[in-house]
Order: structure tokens, then sequence, then C-alpha cells
């Protein structure tokens, strides 16, 4: 006898992002950090990547038109309630997603993968510039302290620089800022810093969040993995303080509970704030 079909029907995200080999990073983080927090993970791949947890061996960017066909063919289907940006590899890519995110009525989260954890740059100059639009047009970007450094162009070393980046991009159009102060000196503490536009982008809000620093450096795919929490529960209808907040103590909890996989340093686990 056949069983009946049960289906369920989760709300739908999209991550705009390269891929990791090595799995603790990118499309794969984002995938895993989606479906952790109860939603339909969709993707665009914008570079694939040869790397493991020792390092990046090689990029290889994929075309603008391919890009733009991927999320096409997602969008037209799919009806994505939350999208979020990661690594886009190149100013073409960069343009060809602010273009293509100009009409999408969600919430859009911005993380512009920038400066490597050895803090080498990974975008030119044009490909850096082109993100102004992108992050007009984000309901959140959320650059670490590095990343800030460059889309301000100014030095971000404390919680205080960190809510002056904020505002700064809240100035430019984003409706939030989240900078991460996991780059940030700290006695023991991270601080993140979230910056909330009011009255259409006057008089910001800032709020900032701290959690005990875990004494480890396993901390490949922090990023991915927070921007795509926030992207999911923002997909599922949450408000967006609430969002960041919670996204952002469960990473906490994910560098804590993170993957001892290869022999480097580990990867971010992604399902630990919401494991039983």
């Amino acid at each position: 006898m056949s069983e009946p079909y049960d289906p369920v029907s989760p709300p739908v995200a999209l991550t705009i992002a390269g891929s990791d080999s090595g799995g603790g990073a990118g499309i794969q983080a984002d995938l895993k950090a989606m479906t952790a927090h109860g939603v339909f993970g969709t993707a665009v791949v914008t570079a694939t990547t040869a790397q493991n947890t020792r390092g990046v061996n090689d990029v290889n960017p994929l075309s603008a038109d391919h890009v733009a066909a991927q999320y096409d063919a997602v969008v037209d289907d799919l009806e994505p309630r939350a999208v979020k940006t990661g690594m886009l590899a190149t100013r073409e890519v960069v343009e060809t997603a602010t273009r293509k995110l100009a009409d999408f009525p969600g919430p859009v989260v911005v993380d512009p993968v920038m400066v490597a954890a050895t803090g080498d740059r990974l975008l030119s100059p044009a490909a850096e510039a082109a993100y102004d639009d992108l992050i007009a047009a984000a309901t959140l970007v959320t650059p670490n302290a590095d990343e800030a450094a460059v889309l301000v162009d100014g030095a971000v070393e404390t919680p205080t620089d960190a809510a002056e980046a904020g505002r700064t991009l809240v100035d430019r159009g984003a409706d939030a800022a989240l900078v991460k102060g996991g780059h940030l000196d700290g006695e023991g503490t991270v601080t993140d810093t979230l910056v909330i536009g009011g009255n259409g982008g006057n008089d910001p809000r800032v709020r900032r969040i701290e959690n005990p620093r875990v004494d480890t450096d396993a901390t490949h795919g922090s990023g991915c993995t927070l921007s795509s929490s926030i992207a999911a529960r923002l997909a599922r209808g949450e408000p967006l303080e609430g969002a960041v907040v919670d996204a952002v103590d469960g990473m906490n909890e994910g560098i804590r509970r993170g993957y001892d996989v290869g022999s480097g340093p580990g990867a971010v686990n992604p399902t630990a704030a919401t494991d039983p």
C-alpha cells in the first residue's frame, strides 16, 4: 500500500554567491543555514572555487549572463521571499545582481565579500566601486570591520568606528547596516553593531549586540552563515531587528559548536542554534 503524499510548503529564500568546494562557506553554508531555519534555499552561483580547510587554490568566476539566467530561472518559478548576496566576484556580476534586485519586492541582505581572512582584497577597485548601488538597494548590509573600512574609506577599529561606518552606509541608502565585530579587539567579548535607519533614513538608531568571544580560529563560513540566517528569518516574516539579533546569537553558538573537519581550521556549524 502506498504512502499518502504529505508535502510541506516552507518559505523560499535565494542566495547569490560563490561555491566552496570544501563545504564550509559560500553557497554550501548558505543552503545549510537556510534549511536549518526552516526555509527552502535556492541558489545562483557566481563562481566556483577549488578550496579546502587549508585555503583557496583556484577561483573561476562565471559569466554575468549565466548568473542572470540562473536568477531568472529561480524567480520565475519559486518566488523567493528574501535574497542574500555573498561573493559576487567581478564588477559585471555586481552590476548584474544590482540590476536584477532593483525590482525584487522582498528584503535583500548584502554580505559584501571583499576582504579575505588574511586581509587580502578579493575584488578589483572597479568591482568594489560597483557595490555602491547594490548597498543603496539593500535592506541590510553586513560587512565585517575590514570590509566596512573599504566601503567607507576609513579605519574601523572600535565599536564607535563601527557605529559611524554603519551610519555612513545607511546614509548611502541601506535600510540598515550590521558591522560585525569579530575582527575588532575585545576583552573576551565580540561586539556587533547594528545601525537601523529611521524617518526615511534619517536619525539612525544604534544597537550593540554582545556575545562571549569563542577561543578558536575556526570561523570559516561565519559571514555566509550569518547573512543567510538573517535572510531566512526575513523570508519567514520576522522583523529586521529581531531577525538580526537572533541570528547573531545563533552565530556565536555556531562557532562554539563548529565542525572539526579537515587538517586546517574548521568551519562554523550552521545548524548549531537550531539543533535539539
